[in-house]
């Protein structure tokens, strides 16, 4: 339980840290890159979500495999807890979506350290990745804060009869 929350407090936090830093290219509320950016200021961008992506996989993949032998080893029988089954549903649910985001954040990864990519290779890359699945990772990342308010509120908790 202490490797999940500590797993999931790095991954959550670094997935706002990198929706901060690129929330410095775009104009607001729009996928439309700011007219004004330096080229060297937008490839240290690129470079720091790149950095911040690393962070994210690691955090999701251990937060994943922790999650997985939780469950498979809790005394709690998800009948007698509703937040706990809600939480497993609501996590595993959406886990086919953060695989598929993971693997376009490893490419961001690869084309920053292990090639000599363009400008236009990194803003196509990261357009692609705000657009991916037409708005389901921002749903998704909704759902994990609810599961975080659920384990702290725990509600649904089924009291036993008399």
């Amino acid at each position: 339980m202490f490797i999940l929350i500590v797993s999931a407090i790095v991954w959550l936090g670094a997935v706002n840290v990198r929706a901060v830093i690129g929330n410095e290219l775009l104009n607001f509320g729009t996928l439309d890159f700011k007219d004004h950016l330096d080229a060297e200021l937008e490839r240290e961008v690129f470079r720091l979500i790149s950095l911040t992506s690393v962070i994210v996989i690691g955090g999701y993949l251990a937060t994943f495999a922790s999650a997985v032998i939780l469950v498979r080893s809790t005394t709690l029988r998800f009948r007698e807890n509703g937040w706990l089954m809600m939480s497993a549903i609501l996590f595993f649910m959406f886990s086919p979506v953060e695989f598929y985001t993971l693997f376009l954040d490893w490419k961001m990864i690869s084309l920053d350290f292990f090639a000599s990519p363009t400008l236009t290779d990194f803003r196509v890359l990261f357009i692609h990745r705000l657009a991916a699945l037409a708005g389901v990772p921002m749903i998704a990342l909704l759902s994990y804060y609810t599961i975080v308010g659920l384990a702290i509120w725990r509600p649904l908790i089924k009291q036993p009869s008399v």
